[in-house]
This record gives C-alpha cells, structure tokens and sequence, in this order.
C-alpha cells in the first residue's frame, strides 16, 4: 500500500485566487466606482471654504471661538459621543449656545436662532430627536454675517 499525502495544492490556490479577487479587485473596483458616481461622497464630504478645505460634515470639529457653535459637550453624559467625533449636536443643544454666540458677535439671537432652525436635520418621523451639523450651522454663519467672521477667527 502507498502512502498518500494530502494534496494541497487546490486548497492553496482557491485560498490565494479569493485573496487576490476579493481583498485586491473587488475593493479596487468599487473605490473607483464610488469615485465616478459619488466623488464628494467617496471622498469624505470635505467642506470648502474660500477655496480652502475646511472640515468635514463627517467627522466633528474642534471650535473654540465664541463666535462659533461648538460640538458636543463631552461633560454631558446625555449627549456625549460614543466615539467623540459625532459632527452632529441636538437641536435643544444648539439652541442653549444661541446666547453666548449673539453676546460675541453682537448678531440679534432671533436671527442665530432662525439659521439653526433652517439647518435642523430631520428624524425619521416619530424616531429620535431633531439635530444640526456644527460645521454646516458655522458656515452659515460666516456666509449670513461675513462683516462679523471677515477675517475669520482661529
């Protein structure tokens, strides 16, 4: 009787070919799909302002400046990020800030309190609680009132 030793040559091959085509082609492939379809997207929604990369509506910014709403205040255990990088704070949470921004920039807190209104981002019907994107609200801001951001603070 011969003695047989195990073949394992298809085994390594399918193992290597499914490497090759599902952890190099397939993730190439639809990279370069999501780039022609979805450019702004695929590229994590970099914000621009005056031409300049400002942020993403993505990920969270640091602002410091009481002329600028601020994220999510990390002390608060009700609303604090799980990961501390949610760009987005509660409706309720933008509006307490509405006073501190009027005081700095000298801009009535009716017409703050409007902006943050028109940048709620909605909830799917009964769902969740009403929220803004900080970045996105800022923006606004300086676009509305661009006397009081020219030259923007750091």
């Amino acid at each position: 009787m011969e003695d047989s030793k195990p073949d394992y040559r298809p085994v390594v091959g399918i193992a290597l070919a499914s490497l090759i085509l599902c952890g190099l082609f397939f993730p190439l492939f639809i990279t370069g799909l999501a780039q022609l379809i979805f450019p702004y997207q695929a590229n994590g929604q970099i914000v621009q302002l005056n031409g300049r990369p400002v942020g993403s509506v993505l990920i969270s910014q640091q602002f410091t400046s009481p002329l600028f709403f601020h994220g999510r205040n990390e002390s608060d255990p009700t609303t604090a990020s799980a990961s501390g990088v949610d760009p987005d704070i509660p409706l309720d949470q933008a509006l307490a800030q509405v006073p501190r921004i009027s005081n700095a920039t000298g801009i009535p807190e009716e017409a703050i309190r409007s902006i943050v209104l028109q940048h709620v981002e909605g909830t799917l019907w009964i769902f969740g609680a009403p929220y803004v994107n900080v970045l996105r609200l800022n923006l606004a801001l300086i676009a509305a009132y661009p006397s009081v951001y020219n030259p923007i603070p750091s």
